[in-house]
Order: C-alpha cells, then sequence, then structure tokens
C-alpha cells in the first residue's frame, strides 16, 4: 500500500472492532484519528449493553469470541481481560427436545443422518437467506459439518475461547482511548469529508458509497425481539436454533453467557427475526451468497475501482500487518 503521511488527518467511518482497531494501530504509528459513526455508540455491531433487568444484551446478536491466531489474542488482549466461555448451541424440534448442533454422533442417532438437512438445515436457511438451500453457496452449509463424535463445542478447533470480562463495548471504548483519536458519533458520512483527510478507511457497504452504480448488492437483516420471562432459567445453553416454520430461526439467552448479569426472578430472551435490510431501516448484516455467484461477480466489479485515497473494510488488513 502507498506510505501514509503522518503530518495529515487519517479519517475512519465506522467504529466497531475494523475501525477501532485501524484507529489504533495507525494512533500508535503517530497518526491523528478521526473517527465516525452513524449510530450514537460504538462497538458497531458487537455494541452491548446493560438491560434493565440486569442482565447484558449484545443489540445486533450475540458475539462469541474464538480465534487461534496469537497475533490477534495478544493485540486485544492488551484492552481487555477475559473469561472462558466454550459456545454450545442446541437446536429445538418439533416435540420440543433438543439435540445437538453442529449435529455430532447423538445428534445423527436421534434424527437419522438422512434426516439432518431437511430437518437442521433446510426450514433455518429458508428463513435466514428468503433462499433454498439449493439457490445458495454450499460454503454456508460447509461452515457448519456433520461429526461422528460427541463433542458439544460449537467451535472444537480453536484454541482460544472467552468473552471480555467487562463486555464488547468496554473493549473497543479501550481500543479508542487513545489521544491521537477523535470520535463523532451520530455523523454519517459524505464524500465532501475526503478533502479534509490524506486516507479514508470506510467501513460503508462498497455499493452505497458509489452510488450503486452496478447495481445493488443484496443483504440479509434480523429483527431483534426482546422478551423478559419470569422464570430463572429457560434453556441450558445460550442459543437455541428453530426447526419448524415460525418466523424465528433462534433465541438466545443472555444469562447463560458468562459475567452476563444475575437475576434469579427473571431472564431475558431475544428471538431473531430474518428479513431483507430494507425492510430494518437499511441495517445490512449478511452478504447473501448465490449458487451462481452473481452477488459476488457484482462485489468485485466495485473493488476493481481505482480509488487511491479510499480504502474498504476487506482493504484493512494490508494496513494492520504494515
Amino acid at each position: 500500500m502507498p506510505s501514509l503521511n503522518n503530518t495529515k488527518k487519517i479519517l475512519i467511518v465506522g467504529a466497531g472492532f475494523a475501525g477501532a482497531t485501524i484507529a489504533r494501530i495507525l494512533a500508535e504509528k503517530g497518526f491523528l484519528i478521526d473517527v465516525i459513526d452513524r449510530r450514537d455508540h460504538i462497538a458497531g455491531n458487537a455494541y452491548d449493553y446493560k438491560h434493565e433487568s440486569g442482565i447484558t444484551v449484545h443489540k445486533y446478536g450475540p458475539h462469541i469470541f474464538h480465534t487461534s491466531n496469537q497475533r490477534v489474542i495478544k493485540f486485544l488482549s492488551k484492552f481487555t481481560e477475559w473469561i472462558p466461555y466454550e459456545h454450545k448451541v442446541k437446536a429445538k424440534l418439533h416435540d420440543g427436545n433438543l439435540v445437538t448442533l453442529p449435529p455430532n454422533k447423538e445428534t445423527l442417532k436421534i434424527l437419522g443422518k438422512e434426516n439432518i438437512i431437511d430437518i437442521l438445515f433446510r426450514p433455518y436457511t429458508k428463513k435466514m437467506w428468503g433462499l433454498d438451500i439449493e439457490e445458495l453457496d454450499p460454503s454456508i452449509i460447509k461452515r457448519i459439518p456433520i461429526r461422528d463424535d460427541l463433542n458439544e463445542l460449537y467451535f472444537p478447533s480453536d484454541t482460544f475461547q472467552n468473552m471480555p470480562k467487562m463486555g464488547y463495548t468496554a473493549l473497543i471504548k479501550n481500543m479508542l482511548d487513545h489521544d491521537a483519536i477523535s470520535i463523532s458519533l451520530k455523523t454519517s458520512f459524505g464524500k465532501s469529508m475526503e478533502s479534509q483527510y490524506e486516507k479514508v478507511f470506510n467501513s460503508m457497504p462498497i455499493d452505497e458509497y458509489y452510488g450503486y452504480e452496478f447495481g445493488e448488492l443484496p443483504y440479509r437483516s434480523i429483527k431483534f425481539h426482546n422478551e423478559l420471562v419470569k422464570e430463572k432459567k429457560v434453556y441450558p445453553v445460550s442459543q437455541v436454533n428453530f426447526t419448524d416454520d415460525n418466523i424465528f430461526t433462534r433465541v438466545v439467552e443472555w444469562k447463560n453467557f458468562p459475567n452476563h448479569g444475575k437475576n434469579d426472578s427473571q431472564t431475558l430472551l431475544t428471538f431473531e427475526e430474518p428479513c431483507s435490510y430494507k425492510e430494518n431501516n437499511m441495517e445490512r448484516y449478511y452478504p447473501v451468497k448465490d449458487i451462481k455467484g452473481d452477488n459476488r461477480k457484482l462485489y468485485k466489479k466495485y473493488t476493481k475501482i481505482n480509488n487511491k485515497k479510499k480504502y474498504f473494510h476487506w482493504e484493512m488488513r494490508a494496513v494492520c500487518l504494515c
């Protein structure tokens, strides 16, 4: 990448993990950083907060930290303490019983290997993506492998499975706590800003930035429905996926995550309803990977536009490694 001039300012659009990482690294290298975010909080989609019940909630769905990358662990450990957590997921069957997901040997025994796709994946996929399994890139399904052992962990191979002890918002706050970093919330990006900065690192959707010049990239979104239940605990794990055809894909019980609050008389559940991002205030969460690769080709077309002053989300890794 071209060398940056540390006598001028850098603009970072988005105060989530990517933006905070770039901001911290460049600040420590002597650059002056302005971070803006259209939302009224930092931490992006990893933002968590204390609900009135005293239970911590991840506003945009659960974020589970897991990795085997020692460089990532070392970097983030400068800004947080950790608390152990190994993620387990269950799928709720039509009869109310729970089975392990990803399916393990016990799940196969209960459902029969020939029924795994139709029971565990097909209904969930249709709700999540608005498409049938056959219309999606196979890599999406392959992310959830079928195992022949009794392991119940969702991420069995990752050597580091922990949660930030004080939460993700606190972690990001510590990352952005530097004299060279200035933060402006409730501030939307405009191209007129670019003239004030040497470089711009932008986490916004690339098709939106270029005014949908080649067409629109489809995304799925999630509507979150919180329900406070007068029970100490409802589920044995933090996440339960649904296998029926109702509008929800899964439910999260926040108290089952470590250090997420204690309430002996109530528990907080969040039900997730997938939808198009146009049905949810233009909140883009998941890019749609179709089997023909048309959406990927459109995305690649945008990435090939020559823009020497600006870096998008996928280009930020080069800066982290410089």
